[in-house]
């Protein structure tokens, strides 16, 4: 074999390794992404959830609030009378 078959055999070979190589790489690297888009995705959904539980607080604490008002509202209305 001439050294130029060889060389262009050695380099034929050495970029098909690298690009199974790099292909691999890629491949781990989307899977990750993947998984941490999942996992983002269940953190967001958390805190829609707790964002919920907080509104529906203080729409009950704005509702007692307000009665509490009208209360002293009426207490105050009847005592001036």
């Amino acid at each position: 074999m001439s050294r130029t078959s060889k060389a262009v055999l050695g380099l034929s070979v050495l970029l098909t390794a690298a690009t199974v190589v790099g292909v691999h790489l890629k491949q781990r690297q989307d899977q990750q992404r993947l998984r941490e888009g999942v996992i983002r995705d269940i953190e967001r959904q958390n805190r829609k959830k707790e964002n919920i539980r907080l509104l529906e607080e203080q729409i009950i604490l704005t509702g007692q609030l307000e009665a509490e008002r009208e209360k002293m509202l009426l207490a105050k209305g009847s005592q001036e009378t």
